[in-house]
């Protein structure tokens, strides 16, 4: 028998069938397993978690069938409590199925410390702006003391403390400089 007459022959055309239908099996069974071990027609609507603590959003969570994860904290934020909820993932309103993982940044206890330069010798100019662009706000009482150059940084204070090379102080914080005043040897 050569392959053209095994083409046209009854068992061929059995076999062409028996596959065809199995196929169909196949797939209609995967089809209803996927929608059945998938959920396919649940949602739960994630809900507002801002400005909640890391308890009350367990609580509302567990509720819900849904967890969570904290992925990062922020930048401190003073509109926010310590330690609650600044940005979800999914967003509130998102549909989402149970146990879904929702990611959470939080509100730091406070302003991360930045280390104070060295800024002695410098223009009043450039002091105030090194000190802004790090994150520091400028003091308007400024100390002067005898100096032969005026207006030049011999030093930086916070809260009437004279601040070193390297010390710690929190973002926002408010530095006061001790300026020349121009009238020293």
């Amino acid at each position: 028998m050569n392959f053209f007459q095994f083409l046209k022959s009854k068992s061929f055309f059995k076999q062409i069938v028996i596959a065809i239908i199995g196929l169909l099996v196949v797939v209609f069974a995967l089809k209803y397993w996927l929608g059945y071990s998938t959920n396919h027609d649940q949602k739960i609507q994630v809900p507002n978690l801002h400005k909640m603590s890391l308890k009350k959003v367990a609580e509302k969570l567990q509720e819900l069938n849904l967890d969570f994860k904290v992925i990062d904290s922020a930048s401190y934020n003073p509109n926010y409590p310590k330690k609650s909820v600044i940005d979800q993932s999914p967003e509130e309103g998102d549909f989402v199925k149970e146990k879904r993982k929702i990611y959470l940044t939080l509100n730091p206890s406070k302003y991360r410390d930045v280390s104070v330069p060295d800024l002695n010798g410098k223009t009043k100019r450039q002091a105030t702006s090194h000190l802004r662009s790090i994150g520091f706000n400028i003091g308007t009482n400024f100390t002067y003391v005898n100096d032969i150059g005026k207006d030049v940084v011999r030093g930086l204070r916070f809260k009437n403390t004279i601040l070193n090379k390297g010390d710690k102080l929190p973002l926002n914080s408010i530095v006061d400089l001790v300026l020349g005043d121009g009238k020293g040897n």
